[in-house]
Parts: structure tokens; sequence; C-alpha cells
């Protein structure tokens, strides 16, 4: 029975012990939330970073599709018939203008030429004669030793015969050239494709398909598709200057994504729009020394048609969206106050937001702890970029600003 009591005893010295320390630590929260007034969990004045806006002149960059074409493309055909007798280049290669591609058989237009020369010798034979004729009647004539209608004859005669060497001698340039044209040479130079007559085949003057062709690529042509309705958009506002003109250098983007290294500028654009596109074609010009670049393919090409003088640049991170999905901004209002304001922002630049319209130079735009800012709300505004502020005086402060004013 003793035992029996001792360990009641024991048992309630525990519970009481265990009672107290709840009591202190139920009196130390109390003591606790009243040193510090109650403000567990509330936030003060958030911090926020504002940048002072300016104008500046922003190119107005316009991104469209566009197709490749060759700068230059010449079919290879035959100006006179016969057999091809060799072939000159390798296809595929690099060649250049007036380089032989083709030699047709010679041997009939070397034999007309010879022919032709020929004929012009017996012209000119026969010319000297009745020149020679037509000088020995004339003194005769004046002196009326034979009658003036022989000497006519006779000087007429000479007449024909020069005009007979001039017909000759143009025959003869005709067999030459045509002797010429046997050697087929190329008419531009450019990338040769594959040969469509091998040697051993006629080919003649008129016929469909050519020889070969050739196209120079570098540089090469870049037509592009600007909706008609963009341009004359664009075309009223120069008018107006609400724009100006700016050098069109022109950016290409590959079909695989990647950047072109070459830019490329604006050489015309179609005075006529394409009915079933609506469409007007802007033609770029660019280099190609790698050729790297090949008709036919597409691309996406970028370039400035104009600058706007007044517009505002402002980070991405200072724009945000009301329920209606419209493009806002929150200002430094009088007396620190955040003012949100409206803006017309539908393009970026870099990490920027071009904005057009809702903003007056000098106005702060926030762009660090937007997140923490309300329509009217107490602000502290500091210099975008400034360090926080890390006074422990103000640590109440820090916790709902400066310690994430970036992050906002």
């Amino acid at each position: 029975m003793v035992s029996i009591a001792l360990r009641q005893e024991s048992a309630r010295s525990l519970i009481a012990a265990a009672s107290l320390a709840l009591l202190a630590l139920s009196g130390c929260g109390a003591r606790d939330d009243s040193a510090t007034g109650g403000r567990r969990g509330q936030q003060g004045t958030p911090e926020v970073g504002y940048v002072v806006v300016q104008p500046t002149a922003v190119p107005l960059v316009t991104e469209l599709a566009g197709r490749t074409n060759a700068f230059a493309t010449s079919e290879v055909r035959p100006q006179v018939s016969g057999i091809i007798r060799k072939r000159f280049f390798a296809e595929g290669s690099y060649v250049r203008k007036g380089q032989p591609l083709y030699q047709i058989d010679p041997s009939l237009y070397r034999a007309a030429a010879n022919q032709a020369s020929a004929n012009l010798a017996s012209a000119q034979a026969n010319a000297e004669a009745a020149r020679a004729k037509a000088d020995r009647y004339k003194p005769l004539a004046d002196q009326q030793a034979v009658a003036a209608q022989d000497y006519t004859d006779a000087a007429a005669a000479a007449r024909a015969a020069r005009a007979a060497v001039d017909q000759n001698r143009a025959a003869l340039d005709t067999a030459r050239i045509n002797l010429r044209f046997t050697t087929v040479p190329a008419p531009i130079s450019g990338k040769v494709g594959r040969s469509l007559f091998t040697e051993g085949a006629l080919v003649t003057t008129n016929q469909t398909d050519p020889l070969a062709t050739i196209t120079a690529l570098d540089p090469i042509y870049v037509d592009i598709q600007q909706s008609s309705a963009d341009l004359l958009r664009l075309r009223q506002s120069l008018a107006s200057g609400g724009a100006t003109p700016s050098s069109a250098e022109v950016r290409l983007k590959l079909e695989d994504g990647s950047d072109y290294g070459y830019a490329g500028t604006v050489q015309f654009a179609e005075v006529v729009v394409d009915p079933s596109t609506g469409t007007v074609t802007v033609r770029a010009r660019f280099p190609n020394p790698q050729g790297l670049l090949l008709p036919g393919m597409f691309v996406r090409a970028s370039f400035a048609q104009a600058t706007d003088p007044s517009a505002f640049l402002i980070p991405q991170q200072a724009v945000t969206r009301d329920a209606k999905g419209n493009a806002q901004v929150y200002l430094v209002g009088p007396d620190n106050k955040a003012v949100v304001r409206a803006v017309t922002a539908t393009r970026t630049m870099g990490a920027n937001w071009v904005v057009t319209a809702g903003l007056k130079p000098g106005d702060k735009v926030i762009t660090e702890g937007v997140g923490k800012v309300k329509p009217g709300g107490d602000i502290k505004p500091v210099t975008a970029g400034s360090p926080p502020n890390l006074n422990p005086k103000g640590k109440g402060n820090q916790q709902g600003g400066t310690g994430n004013r970036k992050g906002g």
C-alpha cells in the first residue's frame, strides 16, 4: 500500500510540472505579441523602383515572309544547228561569262566561210575590172569618141560590181559569225546546272530545250510580300509626319530558324497589288558569297521602313494587363501614390515594350515592385536599379518592399 501511494504521488508531481511548463510557454507567446504591438504578418509601405521616360526615335520594324530569287538566270541555247562534238564544263561548277561550254561540229560552217571568202575575192576582181573600164570610157565620152550611153553603162556596171563586193563581204561576215557560234559560250557568270545534251547529240537553232541553265547566285534577290493595307498605313503615316523614312536594311531568318549573316538592302517595291493575295512585292538584294541562299528558299525578312520619333521604350516587366487584356503601367503620382495609366503597346524591341500612346515625357514609370502596387496605394519610390534599403529601423517596411523589389 505504501508503494502504491508513492507511485500516485510521483504521477501527480509529473502532471503539475507539465502544467507549469505549458503556462510558461503561453505567457512567453503573449508577451511576444504585446511586444510587437500585434504587427506580426503585416506589411509596410512597399518600396518601388521607377524610371523617368522620354520619347525616342524607334524604328518601325516589319517582319514578313519572302522567297529567294536568282539575281540572273540564262538558258544556254545553240544559235546554229549541228552535232555536239565536245562539252567543256563540269556540271554544277562555276563558269564565267564567255567561257566555252560546248563545241558543235564546225566543218560545214568553216566551208561556208571559205566559200564566202572566195566569192568576195571574185567580186572584188570584177569590181576592179568594171572600175577600170569606166575610167577609160570617161575621157573618150568627153571627146565624143564613144557613145555617151556606153560610158553610162560602164559606170553603172562599176557601181554594181562595188555593190556585189559589199554583198559578198556581208555574206563572209555571216559565215564567220556562224562559224564562231559553233563554240557555245557562257552568256553570264554563275553556277551551271546539268547538261541536257551529251556529246553526239543533234542540236538545232529552234529547239525547245536549252543545252544547260546558268544561275547567278551572288548577289541574290529576296522577294517579300507586304500587305497593301500595311503599306497604305505606312505611307499615310509618312505623309502626316507621324513617321520618318529610314534606310531599309533587311535581315533574314532562314528556314531552320538561324539568322543569315549578311544584311541586305531594299531595291524597290512593285507598283501593282496582286489581286489574288492583296500584297505588294518588295525586292531586297543580299550578298551571297558562300552560296548559302538558293533560289526558291522560304525566309523571314525583318526591316525598318520608317522611324517613329516620339515612341517610348518601357521595360517589359513594367507593362501589365487588365481584365480585358489592355496594356497598362503604374506611375509615381502626387504624394507618392501609385497611379495606373492605360497605354498602347503593340510590339516589343529587345527587352522593352514600344509604347506609342498613353505616356508623356517625364512620367515616372514603376518598373520594380510592380506586383506589390495597388492603384491609389502609398509607395516609396526610388530610382530603378538602386540597392534596397537594409536599415534595421525600417525592417517592418522592408518586408513589404525593398527585400523583394525586383521580384515584384
